[in-house]
């Protein structure tokens, strides 16, 4: 399956070019977060990192 993960660091950024480009890779599966880069716990990465088997591709 093919997987995207997106993320933007403030409220005032949007996903919606990220979600487009994805989609248009052909992701299955979008994973999306709005959370500072310096934060350490990703919630949306930790549940894809635990949700990706293999032969997934992570873009």
């Amino acid at each position: 399956m093919l997987i995207g993960y997106a993320r933007v660091s403030t409220d005032d950024q949007h996903l919606d070019n990220q979600r487009i480009v994805l989609r248009a890779a052909g992701c299955l599966r979008i994973y999306e977060e709005k959370i500072s880069g310096a934060k350490y716990a990703r919630p949306e990465l930790t549940r894809l990192l635990d949700h990706v088997r293999e032969g997934d591709i992570l873009r």
